[in-house]
């Protein structure tokens, strides 16, 4: 697919305050939308092979990178190279993360 449109695209419901809507991907490369509620957390983890950067589009997060936390708001980013503990939690309604993956999260295309 060379195009996303956003209003033919449906939210995935994960759950627990969280929406996922994957805007494009090649292999080495993965563009995904997450929607949070307020106070809805990703749980921290890590990623084996995956880097992560995370770039909050809307609202405000409390994000722990190692143990390291910060409030990132509209406008920030975190980056989470594979093998780095991270996690977030919204502190606002309709908080928005686009999530950058390499390579492509395949999990995601078969869930």
């Amino acid at each position: 697919m060379n195009f996303f449109e956003d209003s033919a695209t449906a939210w995935t419901d994960l759950g627990a305050g969280l929406r996922r809507k994957i805007v494009g991907h090649t292999p080495q490369l993965m563009s995904v939308l997450m929607q949070f509620d307020k106070g809805a957390v990703g749980t921290p983890h890590a990623h084996e092979v995956h880097d992560q950067i995370a770039y909050v589009i809307a609202g405000r997060f409390e994000v722990n990178i190692n143990g390291e936390l910060r409030i990132l708001q509209t406008g920030d980013a975190f980056i989470a190279p594979h093998h780095t503990l991270h996690g977030v939690v919204a502190l606002e309604s309709n908080s928005m993360l686009l999530d950058q993956f390499s390579p492509r999260r395949d999990d995601f295309l078969s869930a």
